[in-house]
């Protein structure tokens, strides 16, 4: 039965982590295979898709790749993620394989259970859920927690008494996965990738596979094919949500926000990248993501940034009859200073 049924990839990890890069590498050496991609952003401008519809590889038809811009895939299963499916499923040219890309705020276990929903289940099996890792920024401990802190400060402080919204996240995306991409390894010392290594076995009670990665660089045949079956084992890799919230209250973000900013022409693109790390740094944002207009150059600068870390590179020409803009997502906490932030942006162009 197994066999006969599409399979399906789900791409978890942490905002800035590298999906969005592991996901084109997989495409660009896809070797005639067939995958539909399912995008799911935090934010209404649809970054990650419009990245992938760049990669000017065959596999990257515009009609394979669907978005959906709602910001948590696992909050609205019903309303998006079934009807998308059966479309897909009722396309006369059916995927070869299915690659669903969750945000970054995403917990992975509603959307694994929801291959188990009548007409999905029959049709389409989860090959694998596949966890994407910054390990840079584990290292840094900006999105892992320590424990033996934590324990220290509970004796302290009674009142102490539960993980960080960011650190349950994180746990939950690790708690799902099969297979455990660690990225950016060459960002880091051999000493602190085994750091990470280590302090996230320890998290888990199952052994999923670990592997390393540079920007995103996995072979496909690594990736896919792993024929898990996870839907049947869901069950097993509980969420933070699931175990203390098990009355059934809807899970949420309302501790994160989001917001775009459009803005014009960028004149010095090195001026420009600093003045984005300042602001990233003074006002904690999370992630920063989008496009940018370089005068003068005729293609379009891709602008990705997790801490004050920040990655640029040109992807594409400019379309004809295209609007040139400049154009970023910014995702932080729920009481980030959004008329600032938009204000200290406005003020990096020209």
């Amino acid at each position: 039965m197994i066999a006969s049924k599409i399979p399906a990839t789900v791409i978890t990890g942490f905002l800035g982590a590298g999906k969005t890069t592991l996901i084109r590498h997989m495409l660009a050496n896809a070797k005639g295979k067939r995958i539909a991609l399912i995008i799911n952003e935090f934010g209404d401008l649809g970054v990650d898709g419009d990245v992938l519809k760049g990669c000017g590889e065959e596999v990257c038809r515009e009609e394979d790749i669907v978005e959906l811009t709602n910001g948590c895939i696992c909050c609205t299963v019903a309303d998006d993620f079934i009807p998308t499916m059966e479309k897909l499923l009722a396309r006369k040219d059916r995927p070869d394989h299915i690659v669903i890309e969750t945000s970054g705020l995403a917990l992975p276990q509603p959307l694994v259970a929801a291959f188990n929903w009548p007409g999905i289940k029959t049709q389409v099996t989860v090959d694998g859920v596949i966890t994407v890792v910054d390990s840079a920024a584990v290292a840094a401990g900006r999105f892992a927690d320590d424990h033996a802190k934590l324990d220290a400060q509970r004796l302290a402080d009674e009142g102490l008494d539960h993980e960080s919204p960011l650190e349950e996240l994180f746990e939950d995306q690790l708690t799902a996965a099969d297979l455990i991409v660690l990225n950016k390894v060459d960002l880091i010392s051999a000493a602190d990738l085994e750091g990470v290594r280590a302090g996230i076995a320890g998290h888990l009670s199952r052994k999923p596979i670990f592997i390393e990665a540079r920007q995103g660089e996995v072979a496909p045949e690594v990736l896919l094919g792993l024929g898990v079956g996870t839907e049947d084992d869901i069950a097993n890799r509980k969420s933070h949500h699931e175990l203390h919230h098990a009355d059934g209250h809807e899970h949420d973000h309302d501790e994160f926000e989001s917001f775009v900013v459009s803005l014009g022409p960028v004149s010095n693109p090195a001026a420009f990248t600093e003045g984005l790390k300042s602001l990233i740094v003074t006002h904690d944002i999370l992630r920063l993501k989008g496009f940018a207009d370089i005068e003068g150059k005729p293609m379009r600068m891709v602008v990705q940034a997790v801490g004050s870390r920040i990655d640029t590179h040109f992807d594409r020409p400019w379309g004809a009859g295209e609007a040139r803009a400049t154009r970023l997502v910014v995702i932080g906490l729920h009481d980030i200073d959004e008329t600032a932030i938009r204000a200290g942006l406005a003020g990096l162009t020209g």
